[in-house]
């Protein structure tokens, strides 16, 4: 785009190399270096899986953090952050696989109970609006544990609590939610996420998503049973009734474990995660002052036009009238589709370095190097 002088970088972490935050100062320095006096305005952004947090402090929100119990118990300090009444909290900060010890998956008992912990820490931070993002989860409980950290008992046939994680659903009786924080109530909760599986069967949250977090085939069919029957029981559920079953079949009921199930019993509304960052990190007056967008993510493929940061900031982009390129590690779309997503051309730095490992352990100069590329093509 000939002329152009305003460029704003919105984009996801290449994960396993370089955070958001990483990217969009590589991007920068990278232009600057042909460009010196292009104005650069970095927007980092994340879809609402890992990153969100940090994506929302680098837009200006505080950082806080509490304590709250790790997947399988252990004490973890979690981050969440709040700005002017609004709190994103990140499921994956308390309950995510990077949770998890080193070589450790436990998918039938790891639980979701710091996360509703970290919703906790929310609340008592006076948030009014809070946006719950969830993707790297090492659960699959259906959002129990979460449920009861935020008061809400499941107990087995001799009224004690059921063991924690999705296998311990198997033993549940009876279900209470009579005694969930009433502060919930007075709080807009959103469910931010790139996913849109139901709860159970053969798209849901154990048959999909089980496999990456350890489940074998028996143990995927153990959770789907255990989680269908989680659901049958909040039916009978005062206060839930009927609303079990459809929040089950729901887009999202199935992310991040169906954690999306238990955030539907708290009223939390569904929204594609990259949709809800976007308004709240302030894209829109961002994309108006820019000539050119940059965005991008690690892997630029098929997933990537399914709810993933770059189609979303492509999306909203496109719909301004703006010109948009994309960097990123390895690039797996040809070009007529990413034309289609709004995506002008896409830079890989394996058009730099072809060696997939130099890529990853270098990817910030490498970055830089594709960066000087669009600066000549786009910026000069």
């Amino acid at each position: 785009m000939d002329g152009a002088r305003r460029v704003l970088v919105a984009a996801d972490k290449f994960k396993g190399s370089l955070t958001a935050v990483e990217v969009a100062e590589r991007v920068t320095a990278g232009l600057r270096r042909v460009v010196p006096d292009v104005l650069v305005e970095a927007l980092p952004v994340a879809d609402g899986g890992d990153g969100t947090v940090a994506a929302a402090v680098a837009a200006g929100f505080e950082r806080r953090e509490a304590r709250v119990a790790g997947p399988l118990g252990d004490e973890v300090t979690a981050a969440y952050a709040l700005r002017d009444g609004t709190a994103v909290v990140e499921m994956a900060e308390a309950s995510g696989l990077q949770r998890l010890p080193e070589g450790v998956l436990a998918p039938l008992t790891s639980s979701t109970y710091g996360s509703g912990e970290l919703l906790r820490a929310a609340l008592d931070a006076g948030a009014r609006t809070i946006v719950f993002g969830v993707g790297g989860s090492a659960t699959t409980d259906g959002g129990a544990g979460m449920l009861a950290a935020l008061g809400a008992r499941f107990l087995d046939e001799d009224g004690a609590p059921v063991a924690p994680g999705g296998g311990g659903l198997a033993g549940l009786a009876s279900a209470d939610l009579s005694g969930l924080d009433p502060r919930l109530s007075g709080v807009e909760l959103v469910l931010a996420s790139d996913v849109d599986n139901p709860l159970t069967g053969p798209k849901g949250a154990p048959a999909v998503y089980g496999p990456q977090k350890g489940a074998s085939p028996d143990d995927v069919t153990a959770l789907d049973a255990a989680l269908a029957h989680f659901a049958k029981v909040l039916e009978g559920t005062e206060g839930v009734g009927a609303r079990a079953a459809e929040y089950a079949a729901s887009p999202g009921a199935g992310a991040a474990g169906g954690i999306g199930f238990g955030a539907m019993l708290l009223g939390a509304r569904f929204r594609p995660g990259i949709e809800v960052m976007l308004d709240v990190l302030g894209f829109a007056p961002a994309l108006e002052r820019a000539d050119l967008v940059i965005t991008g993510e690690g892997s630029l493929d098929e997933q990537t036009l399914h709810g993933k940061a770059p189609a979303g900031v492509a999306a909203a982009a496109r719909a301004a009238g703006k010109e948009v390129v994309a960097v990123c590690g390895r690039l797996a779309l040809p070009a007529e589709v990413l034309g289609r997503a709004g995506i002008r051309r896409a830079y890989p730095l394996t058009d730099v370095e072809p060696d997939v490992a130099k890529c990853i352990a270098d990817a910030g100069p490498i970055l830089e190097r594709v960066a000087e590329s669009i600066a000549r093509d786009f910026v000069a």
